[in-house]
């Protein structure tokens, strides 16, 4: 068996794919335990008020998933069929959810997109853009929301302990500083001195402490070599699309805990208090980064209640509002895993075998 496969079964192995749901399970059962409130709940009235914005929820999802299929197809200078995107969207969004958040499913995405037609080097070359202007909309985005919210509205939160505030904030400022700081490595490999960069990289994987993951960093390096001239003489036109697409999918991505609210208590929030609400939903996904478990399990139900919390009449109500926003957002990934990955390893590695 190949190394390739040998890698992509380990990550969907029972293991990989029930770690994340028990530990999810196990968070917001812990949770739901102490804060439970029967008065709470009752309040909520299930109307077709509430299936339209369920549906709106979801429709936010497909928008999300759609644009990240037009952006693959524009990286791959339209190589790549609708249904073959579609595919490597979901192969990726699943290793994605079974990964700690700090790592994600890059580390197969080229294998995903070489397999379903794409040489090497320009599947490189796609998953390197994509992790570029996926890292471009939040240190861009981050800055206009602390400019347009204020530092009271967007960390003030009732009920909330100084001391989880205040560990809210640094997860924030840790997973800006992480991505910043990876934007601007990758953008001068890839658009200034691609082999200055590549040098760097051996020169600090030659430590002892990291010398055993030397023969990926040399990897990484040579990719980024080998995609700079491509990327760098892009047009404008190309980063336009592309970083379009980008936006509108995480835009709409944000947008869905503002339908799952419209869905119970339409009436109740304004264009303000929505707005604040995705301006914390996108520092959350931040904080998000340097989570340890696999999709943010656990850390995300517990940021989602302690975070968005205030918006909502009550503890208990806020963690099964938590629940209802990670079974729209993330358990579908891991459904869509199960289903496509068995089969997509069985046709591209049939030979191996």
């Amino acid at each position: 068996m190949a190394e390739s496969e040998k890698q992509l079964t380990k990550k969907i192995s029972p293991y990989k794919i029930v770690y994340p749901v028990i530990i999810g399970l196990a968070v917001v059962s812990y949770m739901l335990y102490n804060e439970f409130d029967v008065k709470a709940f009752r309040q909520i009235a299930f109307t077709w008020n509430s299936v339209w914005w369920l549906l709106v929820a979801g429709m936010c999802m497909f928008v999300r998933d759609f644009g990240y299929v037009v952006r693959i197809r524009v990286l791959s200078d339209g190589r790549l069929n609708w249904i073959s995107a579609v595919r490597i969207v979901f192969l990726w969004e699943f290793t994605s959810a079974v990964t700690p958040s700090a790592i994600g499913g890059t580390s197969l995405a080229i294998l995903f997109v070489n397999k379903e037609g794409i040489k090497v080097g320009r599947s490189s070359a796609m998953v390197m853009a994509t992790s570029f202007l996926d890292e471009l909309y939040f240190i861009l985005m981050f800055p206009v929301i602390l400019l347009c919210v204020s530092h009271s509205e967007l960390w003030d939160m009732p009920g909330v302990s100084r001391g989880v505030t205040t560990g809210l904030v640094w997860f924030a400022v840790g997973g800006y500083s992480i991505k910043l700081v990876y934007l601007i490595i990758l953008s001068y490999g890839l658009f200034r001195n691609p082999r200055g960069l590549k040098f760097l990289l051996m020169k600090c994987f030659r430590w002892r402490i990291l010398r055993k993951w030397r023969h990926s960093a040399n990897e990484v390096g040579s990719d980024i070599v080998r995609n700079s001239y491509e990327l760098r003489h892009k047009p404008f036109v190309f980063w336009l699309k592309t970083f379009g697409a980008t936006f509108f999918s995480w835009t709409a991505r944000y947008w869905v805990v503002n339908a799952l609210l419209m869905a119970f208590w339409a009436g109740k929030y304004g264009w303000g208090e929505h707005f604040l609400i995705f301006a914390r939903q996108l520092v959350m996904w931040i904080m998000m980064l340097v989570s340890p478990t696999p999709g943010g399990s656990g850390f995300a139900e517990f940021v989602f209640k302690e975070y968005l919390g205030e918006f909502l009449p009550g503890a208990g109500l806020a963690i099964a509002m938590a629940i209802l926003w990670r079974l729209i957002t993330y358990y579908p990934y891991l459904i869509a895993g199960v289903l496509i990955v068995p089969k997509w390893v069985a046709k591209h590695f049939s030979s191996n075998k």
